[in-house]
């Protein structure tokens, strides 16, 4: 096994590292199982031999299933493609900054344009943070917290369609998204966490705030009304967009900042989203938000950390299944949000 040190640090570095199939299957079992320790997805013992010839292993206990590779309990779990292929697409969707479209991953990798998209959606489910620590702490400086739209603007849309979709004010017919960002302190870049939402009500966003906040910490929003009456649990400071964009350090530039990015990669790249699968393009450009000081193959080695023990199938990706705000399979589920 090769060193930290030699691992890839460029594209083309990756695409030669992993070319040689048995480099790529160590480099993957070291990610799979970091500890060195090889164990059983099925019955978790660590009594197991390797057969090399199949690059597999062989579970010495009597169960179904007892041969293994190194994708099994993993998102790549049942995936024909091979891990040189998986690799410089995990490398493609880490470190491209406004994403990259499925087409191009299926140029790239000679695989479908299908096979090429459904690998993507399960690289950003590997990607999905949980973010179970509450931010805004003591010593932080404060969290921004906004919501924005996203959705085809009006002015493209042929008039017959126009007229079916947009029915109310600009927010109509587009997908409600909320954002916290906790601003960076001394050295430490600035982090956030985002999430789809069915409306901007209160009902909606106190509860979220008060999941992922801290009581007494700061918080800034513009002056919608859903964020009136937080000023009880937080130090609310409000900006009112119609007088001043920043009064002080009162303001959400840098919440902004981060839908101006994201509706790059999503207006830039990907062109059309559905409102059904939305949660996961935010999951991705969160993770390379928050991982943006972090060096190219530092980040990928950082989203294929997140590869173990999560599963997304294709059934489950575009089956009529019933939504579900946490699943992970299904429905407008938190992205980097727990709710």
């Amino acid at each position: 096994m090769n060193t930290e040190h030699n691992y890839p640090k460029t594209l083309l570095e990756s695409v030669r590292y992993f070319s040689d199939l048995d480099v790529a299957h160590a480099f993957f079992t070291k990610m799979r199982w970091p500890d060195g320790v090889v164990r059983c997805p099925a019955c978790d013992s660590i009594d197991v031999k390797f057969l090399a010839k199949y690059r597999r292993w062989e579970c010495k206990n009597k169960h179904p299933r007892r041969q293994f590779t190194v994708k099994v309990g993993t998102i790549m779990e049942d995936s024909p493609l091979g891990l040189d292929k998986w690799a410089v697409a995990f490398w493609l969707e880490a470190n491209a900054k406004n994403s990259i479209s499925s087409y191009e991953i299926h140029r790239a990798l000679g695989i479908t344009q299908k096979s090429a998209w459904f690998m993507q959606h399960r690289i950003r489910l590997a990607m999905q943070s949980e973010g179970s620590v509450k931010i805004g702490g003591a010593g932080g400086a404060g969290v921004e917290v906004d919501e924005t739209f996203i959705g085809g603007l009006a002015r493209n849309m042929h008039k017959s369609r126009r007229d079916k979709v947009i029915t109310g004010t600009g927010g109509s017919g587009k997908t409600v998204v909320m954002g916290l960002l906790e601003r960076h302190g001394g050295k430490k870049c600035s982090q956030v966490r985002a999430t789809v939402i069915p409306d901007t009500r209160k009902e909606t966003l106190h509860p979220i705030i008060r999941h992922n906040v801290e009581p007494g910490a700061e918080v800034f929003t513009d002056e919608h009304a859903g964020y009136t009456g937080i000023s009880s649990e937080y130090v609310h400071g409000v900006i009112n967009h119609a007088e001043a964009y920043v009064n002080g350090n009162i303001h959400t530039n840098g919440m902004e900042n981060f839908w101006a990015l994201f509706k790059r990669c999503i207006k830039g790249t990907h062109i059309s989203v559905e409102p059904f699968h939305l949660f996961r393009y935010l999951d991705s450009e969160c993770f390379r938000f928050n991982n943006r000081e972090v060096e190219d193959g530092d980040r990928f080695r950082l989203a294929l950390r997140g590869m173990t023990g999560k599963r997304l199938t294709y059934k489950g990706l575009t089956g009529d299944l019933e939504l579900h705000p946490t699943s992970n399979d299904s429905g407008v589920a938190n992205a980097n949000l727990p709710n």
